[in-house]
């Protein structure tokens, strides 16, 4: 039977037990916005062990996309007028289909590009890579040598995700570099960024690791919220010498928000933090062919159902998942992003670093301005566990903030100011009145 016979005898609303076989419609669907960009995990097999890794991954997922479903699934790109195709892992370049999907993509009139790690991009496989049509290359370095390796949990891996870009460099693909903020990389962001401008980089996205996955699992390398004063001095200094060097700085979406810096992190993205495009121009694809808003995120509350069963823009257009961005008001905030004078704009930054680390969106302490007011005021935010993850993908444990005083001393004496608990995530949309999802929790 073919695929788009398959797809019309399945019921609206199916029996599968997996978020990602249900489909749970919007109230109010919208179906004026089309996904610009996609990010697409073609496998979810990796050739390193990171310790910050959202997915966990390593082994491939059950039953991922045949050739031939990928090229199927190329096609409703072109047709939904998909602008950018990033391809992602694991490790993209494990499938031995990856050269066609890379090619197909282009042929379908859409640029095709890759974030990976680099650790087997031998000058053979990129040159094969460039030929087919990559227009450019991220690589993932986080840190310095000892510090990338460690997080990597591969000895050499810096050195062979340098050698990468010189690979492409050779090649003729433009290269940029993507490095995640945390604990054991925070100090090393500049020395790192020579490197990176020797090696030709065009571009360098800055993020923040998430509490998820295996990070959750290692959440002594996650900030703490009152770190976000000291990382924002470094930035600045970081802004600085990526207008000597001729590096294009990109914040990533976890990065932020209405600080003092806003304006000049996001001179190429309009000048200031407009909320999350999860759902709204961009979108992540997985491997077994879940659709989702985030690709940061996973999980029944943001897969929207599956590409297999109910093709893309069915899913884009009309699920609750891919519709909750669009629809979310300032009512859906909550804690200290609820009352915040920023929060009509902001809406809590993003969604991936919140609902990973309190169990639901809309309040986030990963913010620069929240920081500052924080220090201003002679206090600090702080982030503590309360329930480690169950150990699969996307998962996360749950946390709490606390507010304390700044000085040691007053907090010695007086303790916490407050403490935030976490909250259990948004429940799925329900499929009509008096209805109920089995087994997902619903808000407080």
């Amino acid at each position: 039977m073919k695929l788009e016979e398959a797809r019309r005898r399945l019921p609206i609303v199916d029996q599968l037990p997996a978020a990602r076989g249900r489909f749970y419609p919007a109230k109010e669907a919208r179906r004026d916005l089309v996904p610009r960009l996609v990010v697409w995990e073609l496998t979810l097999a990796c050739d390193q062990k990171c310790i910050h890794c959202g997915p966990r991954a390593g082994p491939k997922r059950r039953d991922e996309l045949t050739t031939e479903e990928c090229l199927q699934l190329i096609r409703e790109m072109a047709d939904m007028g998909v602008g950018e195709v990033v391809l992602i892992g694991g490790e993209a370049y494990l499938r031995n289909d990856f050269i066609l999907i890379i090619r197909a993509i282009r042929e379908a009139g859409m640029h095709c590009t890759m974030t990976t790690g680099g650790y087997n991009l031998n000058p053979r496989r990129v040159a094969a890579m460039v030929e087919a049509g990559i227009s450019s290359v991220t690589l993932s370095i986080d840190g310095l040598a000892e510090t990338h390796d460690y997080l990597r949990g591969m000895p050499g891996s810096w050195q062979r995700a340098i050698d990468a870009l010189h690979n492409f460099k050779a090649a003729g693909a433009g290269i940029a570099c993507n490095t995640q903020i945390n604990a054991r990389t925070r100090h090393e962001l500049l020395p790192l960024l020579e490197h990176l401008a020797k090696a030709g980089i065009h571009s360098w996205q800055l993020q923040i690791t998430v509490a998820h996955g295996n990070a959750a699992d290692h959440h002594d390398i996650v900030l703490q919220p009152y770190m976000m004063v000291d990382v924002f001095e470094t930035m600045e200094k970081v802004l600085d010498r990526c207008d000597q060097l001729g590096v294009r700085f990109w914040p990533g979406n976890s990065l932020g928000y209405f600080g003092p810096l806003e304006a000049r992190m996001r001179k190429h993205q309009g000048r200031f933090w407009r909320g999350c495009t999860a759902g709204i121009s961009s979108m992540g694809i997985e491997s077994d062919g879940g659709l989702k808003n985030c690709p940061s995120l996973g999980g029944p509350n943001n897969i929207g159902g599956s590409w297999r069963e109910h093709g893309l823009r069915k899913v884009w257009e009309e699920s609750y998942q891919l519709n909750y961005i669009r629809q979310r008001t300032v009512d859906d905030l909550w804690g200290y992003c609820r009352e915040c004078y920023y929060a009509s704009t902001c809406m809590a930054g993003c969604t991936a670093a919140s609902e990973a680390l309190l169990g639901r969106p809309g309040n986030n302490p990963f913010c620069h301005h929240r920081a500052l007011e924080m220090d201003k005021n002679g206090l600090r935010e702080r982030v503590e566990m309360v329930s480690a993850p169950p150990g699969g993908g996307f998962d996360n444990g749950l946390f709490r903030i606390i507010c304390e005083y700044k000085d040691p001393e007053q907090r010695a004496a007086k303790g916490p100011v407050s403490v935030t608990e976490p909250r259990v995530s948004r429940a799925v949309e329900p499929s009509g009145p008096g209805s109920s999802v089995p087994g997902l929790p619903s808000i407080e």
